[in-house]
This record gives C-alpha cells, structure tokens and sequence, in this order.
C-alpha cells in the first residue's frame, strides 16, 4: 500500500467513526510540552521505582515538525562496578588456606591477593538468618529470619516472612540499571510457599533478581538435585546422556549456568553492570564430590583433628590472619582426643575429612571458574568480587561418629552402627549416600575459636573469613583489614561502590532503616577506627553483644547432636566476658574479673533485643512444634487429596502428610497392552520414602527409613496386571496414638478390591523424609524409591494414571518437622 493511500485509508476510518480531530497551534503544543518537562523535575533518588520518564521531544500538527524522543531506561551511576557477591556455605574460619587452614582454595587466595582479607568479619550463626541479613542489610530479626524457616515461630522476629520494608540489594540494583541473577541456595522461602502454587515474592525473582537457577531449602543432593529455573522446578540430568549424566554434579552446573549468564550478558548488554549472587551449596551436607577431589587429600588427615588443629593455629599467625598472642581454645570435653581411637575409627573418620576436603576444593575451582569468565569479559578491574567463605562456622550436625544419612540420623533420630559406616565408607561422597563429617572436624576447621554453627554466642559460630577484590578502586593488594564487621554492612558496602543510597520508598512501601554500616572506609585505610561500634548475637537462646572491643556471652548448654534441655529460662545461662582487642579467639573468660562490665553488656544486651525484635526468647522445644500447627498450611484440615498423572515436586511441606497416621492411597490407571511399567506414585527417595511402582507389570509398594539394608518393606502382587483399567491401593493402619512418633503398622496392597500382599513394619519416619525430595505422580523425580531403575530415572509410567488419591485418617495434621541446618 502507497503511503499516500494509506493517509486517505487512515482518514477515511477515522471519519467513518466521526471522530473529529482539532489541531492546536504548534506554539502551544511545544510550550505545554515544556511545561511538562519542568514539573517532572530530576527523578527522586529516595523512592523505587522512578517515575516515568517525561517526553522531552516536541510534538507539532504532523511529525514533519515534531521530534521524538524514546522514554530511556534507568542507567547505573557511571562507573559503577560489577558486582559478584559470593557466600559459600558451613564452612569454618580455620579451613581454608586464605585464612590458614589445611585445605587449598587458590581462587580465594589469588582475590586476596589482588584485595582484602578481613579476619573480623561475622554472620549469625546460621544459614537462613545470615542470607537474610545478607541480602537486606538488616538485622536478621528485623527481616523476620532470626531462624531458619523450618523453625520459624509466629513472632515478628521469627515468623520468616521477610517485610516488603526490607527491599533487597537484588531490588535496589535492579531499578538502578543493574542486570541482576542469583545462583545456587535460596534458604529463605517459608515452607508454606515452597511448591508450584506460589506465592512467589519470596522467591528470587520476587526480590529483585531477575534470574534465578538453584534451589529451594537448606541443601540438596549435589548428585541428583531439585533445582528451579526462576520459579519452574527443571530436570538438569535429563537431557544428558553416558559419562556427562553420570558425571553430573549441581557444584559444576551453577558454575556453568554463572559464566554462561556472564558470557551472554557481557555480549548483548557490555556496558550495562551486572550484580550475581553466587550461593552453592558447598560445604553443607551432604559433602558430595567427585572421587578425583577425594583423592587428592589422600592421607593429609591421618594426624587426626587435633593435631591439625594446632598446625593450622600455627599457619594463621605465621601469615599474620591473628594476633601473635591469639590462644588457640582447648578442645571440649565431651570430644574424643583423636589418639583415644583406634585404628579402624581413625581411617574412617580422616576418610570422611577427605571428602569435606575435596569439596570444599572443588567448589573453590568452580568458583574459579566464575571469576575466569569475568575476567575474559575483561571486567575484573571494574567487578566488586565479595566473597565470604562461609554462612556461619563449621557444622556440628555430624555427630561423634559422622553419617551416612544426615537426615534421617539428625531429622529423625535414626541410628548407624560404626560397622556400617566403616563398611560403606569407600561410598561415601557419591551418590548412595547423604554423608556428614564428625563433629570434631568441623571443631577443628573453626580454628582457633570454641564452639560451631548454630552458636552465636561464640567465633566458632559466626566468626567467617572474607575478602574484597575491586582492582580499580581498592588498591591496598593483598593487605589485612581487622575492623569488627557484621554481615549486614554487605548491602550498604555494594550500595556506596554503585555510588547509591538506600531509598526510603521501594514499590510503594516505606523501607525501614538499614542496620548495616558500609566498609568501604577501610578500602583506604587498614588503621581506620572501627565503625560498628555494637552488634547483638542470638540463636537458639545463646546469646552474645559486642560493643567497642567487648564481648559479653553465654555459655552454651549443649551441643548440636545433643537433645535440647528442657524447662530452660534466660537465667539458666552463665555470661563470658571477653575482651577482644586483647583475645582474638575469646579464649581468656574475664566475667571474674570484672562483674560490672559484664552487667553493664548483659543490660546492653536486652535493650538491643528489643529494638531489633530479638524478643521473646524461645528455649521451649514445645513452642518450635506448636508452631507447626499455627503456620499458614496449604494442607491443614484436608483428609482427602487428588492428583494427576505429570504433578510432580511438590515440596513436603505442602504435600499431605502420611506419617504418625493411618491412610489409604488409592491410584486409578489404565494398563497399557505392552504390560504397566513405571512409577505410579512416590514420596521422598533413595535415603527415605515410599513408592507404589510398577515393575515387570506386577504392583510393588516400598517405604523406606533409610537408605540401610532391610530398613524398610517392599511387597508386591505375584500376578501381572492385565490390559486395561485397574484400581491399586495401599492401606497402612498405624499402630500408634495420636501424638505418637514413628511407630510401626500394617500395609495391605489391594488390586481391584483383591488383597495382593501384606506386611507389617516396626516403625516409620517420624518427622521428616528429606529436606529436597518430593511427592511425584506418574514419574520419579531426585532419587530412586528403588535401586530397581536407577539407570532409568524418571521412570514415567508408560500407561494412564487417572489419578491419585491419598485419604488421610483425621485430616492432615502437620509432623513437627526439625531442622536440619541448625537442630
């Protein structure tokens, strides 16, 4: 069409709706456009996000004599930096060799190299409120997350809902011109909004992130992991076939997904900065890593914790990580000296500090990788790299003797013989197990400090090695800062090298004020005073406040692998006093010495709890189950579920819950003429769970407590199943009352009202399955229910599954699920 028809076809339509049109003068036009202009005024910095941009062209009777003008976007301040913030996971101050410990992290030390390492920089104790207070630059109780999300109780400090008035960094940078991603462990998603139904403003890509590839919850199976892209959950292993699926490892895969995202955003939008947080799961249980990491280490542990201990404490002072008069803290009484064992249990147990060895190796050659890929972008000058080695110290989830199951032994209690640990141990690390460490290693991987994860009262728990590299700016090359920082002062630091503020307004809601101090005055200066001045310590009631150099905690009363006391109240505490410009490592108690600074800290403490809604202390195990009850569920009340053939990864926290209680699963499908093959239903996986399956055209049922031999039952139909529709149930008649843990019952397997099989079990799982594994219809995601088609995972049913159903006795009434990343 010529243009000159298309104007008389424009004006003819026009004139057929009897549209008139009156043309101002082109005087006013451009005047009334410049007007405004000047209303709209420079965009207000205190509020996210901006306002439209006003049109600054001119507009005339025809765009002869007009000019456009495109609305532009948001552009980052100028020579604002890449931004790459990197937060590894359970890994104490001592273990890395940047920080003087055993194990090479090459990629740590060459940032410090060309940065800072600060010595004196702390999270909270543990995984979910350090990510928290990460990301907000608030307080971890002011963001709601002053505990994992598995215990969260209905207390504004606790509830672990995060506030819309704690915008995140991700938030911030992105309304500023930032492309923003997040790789790897988001542990920060209440239980109730984990699954496909969302809400997702929980999610990364609700806070501000406008990617996200990882995984939801405290860790995952690095071998067969649940990961989302965004918010879809996605089958990594899938597409992949021989060595590179069975080589697969979820380490690797971030890495992967990171530099391609460096690489793509690097070549469609070069001058646009980008801000990554990358979050493995390393070093968190379960310590999978390839076999060729794990014999790297071979033999470099036989000196046993105690000894390393003291070579690493050594190795710190020599490089100059702590002060010459720093005390290296004894070992705690209820630890075994490595020379009381015997020779079997020192082979084991220096085996499994080799596989936490390699792993953390491994993750750092990841990492490495990460950091080549900006620099082949050539934007390692200008990328503000952070990286704390570590959420909090070293895990003490272990126990005494490690595991093979951290779930099943820490979540539910289950009991391992050394035998079976020592018979398995050429396993473990691979993808048969969910392996632990002793807890005397991470002990000794926390040097020089007393105490692990989960204790906020002491270094041990919170005291994490970090560095700084941003070659353009920060020119003091490989130098020590050893000012007394918090994880809150992240946000602001990225804040002030992005040349930005904090707004007061974010997506219409008022933010509150940001808890952090930024660190970038010590980029300068490595004598600069100190300005976090005061910071409070809480967790699980161990308690600790530092302010201008002191430190005043408690004592904590047991560790992580021993049961909670009971009937305890905040006087049931002694209190340390420490200072701490004169004792790194809080080895040298003074609350003899000087009982009125210690009241004076102890006051100071409580005034600090409640300005930051620290308040009220938990030390009641029956408060954390209540709570259970009191969530907001997806499942509560219901007694009768359906699903259909493809719903799969839905999260145990949103699926019914057939534990302590009596149910029927009733499943309608249709047999195919070839024979039925495949998953029907399953529940959980290869360490815990349960399955209805078809195999070899007959029904099988399995449930599992653990991954150990004849820890469960598997019965099956001895006739196959004809062509056409069947009805299968289970029914399972508990033996136990109400309020009564993991007792066994009775299993019945019926195929069109006909019993095919029977049995009886002497106890189930109690409380939890698994903390990444789902319910799954119709296929088989994670790990197998059983080894049978291992090699052919996802094992979908080749037939029709009309669906499922699961009918539960009394309704679903949550199992007060534990913790597994602080107990």
């Amino acid at each position: 069409m010529s243009r000159s028809i298309a104007s008389r076809f424009a004006l003819a339509v026009v004139s057929a709706l009897g549209v008139m049109i009156a043309f101002p003068p082109a005087a006013a036009l451009a005047q009334g456009a410049a007007a405004q202009a000047n209303r709209a005024g420079p965009p207000d910095v205190s509020v996210l996000p901006y306002p439209d941009p006003p049109f600054k062209g001119v507009i005339g009777r025809t765009t002869a004599d007009s000019k456009a003008d495109f609305p532009q976007p948001v552009t980052a301040p100028k020579g604002a930096p890449n931004v790459l913030l990197i937060l590894t996971d359970d890994v104490g101050f001592g273990a890395s060799s940047t920080f003087g410990g055993p194990i090479p992290t090459p990629t740590l030390d060459s940032l410090a190299a060309r940065g800072l390492k600060y010595n004196r920089f702390n999270t909270t104790a543990l995984c979910s409120p350090t990510r928290a207070a990460l990301i907000t630059g608030r307080e971890q109780h002011n963001a709601h997350t002053g505990i994992i999300m598995e215990r969260s109780l209905g207390y504004p400090g606790y509830d672990s809902v995060m506030p819309k008035s704690a915008g995140t960094i991700g938030e911030i940078l992105r309304q500023n011109g930032y492309n923003t991603a997040w790789f790897g462990k988001n542990h920060n998603v209440p239980g109730w909004q984990s699954s496909a139904a969302g809400p997702f403003d929980l999610w990364p890509t609700g806070l501000g992130f406008e990617y996200f590839y990882g995984f939801i919850g405290g860790d995952t199976d690095q071998w067969d992991p649940t990961v989302f892209e965004n918010t879809i959950p996605v089958e990594p292993k899938e597409a992949l076939t021989g060595a590179a699926r069975a080589n697969y490892n979820l380490d690797a895969d971030l890495a992967d997904k990171a530099v391609h995202y460096i690489q793509q955003q690097h070549a469609l939008a070069r001058d646009k900065p980008f801000f990554i947080y990358y979050a493995p799961g390393a070093t968190h249980a379960p310590h999978h890593v390839p076999k060729e990491w794990i014999a790297r280490f071979k033999g470099q542990f036989d000196q046993g914790w105690d000894k390393l201990r003291e070579e690493t404490f050594e190795r710190q002072k020599k490089l100059g990580i702590i002060p010459e008069n720093t005390i290296l803290t004894p070992r705690p009484a209820n630890m075994p000296a490595w020379d009381s064992l015997d020779a079997r249990h020192k082979e084991l147990f220096a085996h499994m500090a080799e596989i936490y060895a390699g792993f953390l190796a491994y993750d750092d050659a990841n990492i490495g990788r990460v950091i080549d890929a900006v620099k082949d972008a050539g934007e390692l000058d200008n990328t503000l790299v952070i990286f704390i080695e570590g959420d909090n110290g070293g895990s003490a989830e272990g126990t005494l003797q490690g595991t093979a199951n951290e779930i099943a032994v820490i979540g539910n209690g289950a009991k391992e013989s050394f035998d079976y640990l020592y018979s398995i141990k050429d396993q473990l690390g691979g993808p048969l197990h969910y392996n632990h460490m002793p807890v005397p290693w991470s002990w000794a991987f926390d040097a020089p400090f007393q105490w692990t994860k989960r204790y906020a009262s002491h270094f041990g728990g919170t005291r994490n090695g970090m560095v700084t590299s941003w070659p353009a700016r920060i020119k003091d090359a490989g130098g020590l800062r050893q000012q007394f920082h918090y994880v809150t002062d992240i946000m602001p630091t990225i804040l002030d090298a992005a040349g930005l503020k904090a707004p007061e307004i974010i997506n219409g809601v008022r933010q509150m004020p940001l808890d952090g101090v930024s660190m970038a005055y010590t980029w300068d200066d490595s004598k600069a005073k100190d300005r976090r001045t005061k910071q409070i310590f809480e967790m699980f009631g161990n308690r600790a406040i530092y302010q201008d150099g002191w430190m005043a905690s408690t004592t904590p009363l047991v560790f992580a692998w021993e049961p909670e006391p009971k009937g305890l109240a905040p006087e049931s505490f002694n209190w340390e006093l420490y200072n701490l410009d004169d004792d790194f490592s809080q080895g040298h108690d003074l609350a003899k010495q000087d009982p009125e600074k210690l009241a004076e800290l102890n006051e100071l403490w409580w005034a600090e709890a409640g300005r930051n809604n620290v308040l009220p202390l938990n030390f009641s195990p029956q408060a954390t189950v209540e709570a259970v009850f009191q969530k907001p569920s997806l499942t509560r009340g219901r007694s009768h579920f359906v699903y259909r053939q493809g719903t799969v990864r839905i999260p145990e926290g949103t699926a019914p819950t057939v534990k302590n209680t009596s149910y029927r699963i009733t499943a309608k499908l249709n047999v195919p003429e070839q024979g039925a093959e495949g998953v029907i239903v399953t529940q959980g996986g290869r360490f815990a769970g349960w399955g209805l399956v078809a195999l070899n055209d007959k029904p099988v049922w399995v449930y599992k407590n653990t991954q150990q031999p004849g820890d469960g039952v598997r019965i099956g139909g001895a006739n196959k199943l004809a062509p056409g529709d069947h009805v299968i149930t289970v029914d399972f008649t508990y033996d136990g009352k109400k309020g009564q843990f993991g007792k066994g019952g009775a299993y019945v397997l019926k195929v069109d009202g006909a019993e095919v099989a029977k049995t009886t079990i002497d106890h189930t799982v109690p409380f939890i399955y698994s903390v990444d594994e789902t319910l799954d219809v119709g296929e088989d995601r994670g790990t197998p229910i059983l080894e049978d088609y291992a090699d052919r995972m996802p094992f979908k049913y080749n037939g029709g599954i009309a669906e499922v159903g699961i009918d539960l006795e009394g309704g679903n009434a949550a199992s007060p699920v534990p913790d597994i990343d602080g107990k």
